[in-house]
């Protein structure tokens, strides 16, 4: 996905300075650092979103209202040597997961890998590869120091709500800071 509609997002951005900040519930699996998560709710054509602000890695993830109260999964993407299956390369995958999961019942996450413009670089390149998939991540942005993708076959079992986060994301909700 590429970067479109910008008048929207800078109104967007406009809204969001005046808008209630809600804090949000950061988890962290397997990573130990501090993350800010800033959700904040703006209102825009009547349409009230909840976005994420990623102050680390620089993006902004609009979320449907209905994702209020949200939580950030953290772990590590590997990618593996393309000759010897070695892990080479590693990075944060961050994860929006939605209010209503539960452990028996779990819904889709909208997962990004966040790779540095070389690490995306060398991948393109196929120094590495993440996964068995036959396709890597498809990117969704960039900042001047990260890339953000979709990791390959994220919704290949097909969990409750998969549909939803394809129409959140076919909306090109993320945007680089």
């Amino acid at each position: 996905m590429k970067k479109k509609n910008k008048g929207a997002a800078a109104l967007l951005l406009l809204l969001a300075v005046v808008a209630v900040s809600v804090p949000a519930v950061v988890s962290a699996n397997r990573a130990n650092h501090a993350e800010q998560a800033v959700p904040v709710v703006a209102q825009t054509n009547q349409v009230e979103q909840t976005v994420y602000e990623n102050t680390q890695y620089g993006f902004r993830f609009t979320l449907p209202d209905s994702w209020k109260g949200y939580t950030i999964v953290t772990d590590n993407w590997k990618g593996q040597d393309a000759t010897d299956g070695k892990v080479v390369e590693s990075g944060a995958s961050i994860s929006i997961r939605h209010p209503e999961w539960t452990a028996d019942k779990p819904r889709q996450d909208i997962p990004i890998y966040v790779f540095t413009i070389d690490q995306w670089n060398a991948l393109q390149q196929e120094k590495f590869f993440i996964g068995a998939a036959p396709m890597g991540p498809s990117e969704l942005t960039r900042n001047d120091k990260y890339v953000f993708a979709l990791p390959a076959r994220y919704n290949f079992a097909y969990p409750e709500g998969y549909q939803e986060v394809e129409d959140i994301l076919n909306a090109n909700p993320i945007q680089p800071l």
